[in-house]
């Protein structure tokens, strides 16, 4: 009887697809994905590949960044509701009021949103290059959206008036003092790292202050051996992987990504074999929200 992975591998090579598993997958699903990492860079590296299908393990509007970024590709999602509820914080009819409410000042959205809200934006973000997208924008006011807390931190590090938007990721704003505070007595050795999705009180706690793929960057270029890590749990499992002489600790129990965790083998190995769900954009928001992400990239 042949393996799931054996399943999945041979249905890989028939519809010549790539698979790629976010961050906060479980570990099985992690495995067998050929590109692991953060949203934004996962769906780059999607479109250099000569891949006619993106098997995206993730959520929704990651799946729609991918397709936004590969129009030509066929973008399949395992599970349909497996969403983030911070995208679904904002709609692009609360961007426009607000961008109505604030004349001038340029409409700044984080990666994690919705297709039609990135098409209502100037440019995106993302939680690495936030500090540095805002820096660099000419006006003094700026509209960030959807998240309180990464705004918050990114009105500590630049010099402008930040119109914030009250969403939030509800894992890592469930991360408290409390919780780093618990941290850090039970593994005093331990660099404490946090994303800067979680509360501003649990931020000025922390050594750093960082993204996903900047865990990454500074465990290798750290001499320290511990580290806690300030985010959703399933990310302990690829820096454990990729650096197996040091050890790394949850900054608390229970902060899951319940969305994140609804795709498993079965439901990949259905979704290729039915090529559903798909996401779909229409062309007009594809282009919107493409330029958004391009001026990204550019200043960038």
């Amino acid at each position: 009887m042949k393996s799931k992975i054996d399943i999945i591998n041979k249905l890989k090579k028939k519809l010549n697809a790539v698979i790629l598993g976010h961050n906060y997958q479980s570990p099985e699903v992690q495995d067998i994905s050929d590109f692991t990492g953060d949203s934004l860079e996962l769906s780059k590296q999607a479109s250099r590949t000569g891949a006619d299908v993106i098997i995206f393990c993730g959520v929704d509007f990651m799946a729609e960044t991918a397709k936004i970024l590969s129009p030509g590709k066929k973008v399949i999602l395992p599970v349909r509701n497996a969403t983030c509820p911070m995208a679904n914080m904002i709609t692009p009819q609360q961007l426009r009021d607000l961008k109505a409410e604030n004349p001038g000042a340029p409409a700044v959205t984080y990666v994690n949103t919705t297709a039609a809200v990135k098409a209502e934006s100037d440019v995106c973000c993302t939680s690495s290059n936030a500090v540095r997208i805002v820096g660099t924008l000419e006006q003094d006011k700026v509209i960030f959206a959807p998240d309180r807390n990464l705004a918050h931190y990114v009105s500590t590090r630049v010099d402008k008036h930040i119109v914030s938007w009250p969403g939030y990721c509800y894992v890592h704003n469930s991360i408290t003092a409390l919780d780093a505070a618990g941290a850090r007595e039970a593994h005093p050795d331990a660099v404490l790292m946090v994303h800067p999705e979680c509360r501003p009180e649990v931020a000025v706690m922390a050594d750093h202050v960082v993204s996903t793929g900047q865990m990454f960057s500074l465990v290798e270029n750290s001499k320290a051996k511990s580290f806690i890590v300030g985010t959703e749990e399933g990310m302990l499992y690829p820096l454990g992987k990729r650096f197996p002489d040091r050890e790394f600790f949850p900054i608390g129990p229970g902060f899951i990504c319940k969305n994140m965790k609804k795709i498993t083998l079965d439901k990949v190995i259905k979704s290729m074999k039915e090529l559903e769900p798909e996401i779909t954009v229409p062309p007009e928001t594809i282009e919107k929200a493409a330029s958004a992400l391009g001026r990204m990239l550019e200043l960038s």
